[in-house]
């Protein structure tokens, strides 16, 4: 007789892949900010451009509007509020009803 001899069989399986972990934590993002630019003109005085960016702009000074003033005719522009777009968008447009020369919005 013929004595069989069996090894052992080794079957090999392919690992699954492991999917990794998920964090729970939640990155938060600021929202965009906006800025409202004014331009330099040559037909708005500066008196009417302080007086609009009191009216308009919320708690802008009387010394913080005619600096803002000095640096449009000086400069060229100043960026007079920056902020949350709905409220950018709605300064923006008052500013220009006023006869202000505005830059198009800028996202900071």
């Amino acid at each position: 007789m013929t004595s069989v001899t069996s090894e052992p069989i080794l079957i090999t399986m392919a690992a699954a892949p492991v999917a990794p972990e998920r964090t729970s934590q939640v990155v938060q993002k600021p929202y965009p900010k906006y800025r409202v630019i004014v331009l330099n003109d040559d037909f708005n005085t500066f008196q009417h451009v302080a007086e609009c960016l009191m009216k308009y702009i919320p708690a802008m000074s009387s010394d913080q509007a005619w600096n803002l003033t000095n640096q449009i005719h000086f400069e060229g522009q100043a960026t007079v509020w920056a902020g949350p777009q709905e409220q950018a968008e709605l300064y923006h447009q008052q500013l220009g009803r006023a006869g202000l020369t505005m830059a198009p919005l800028e996202s900071a």
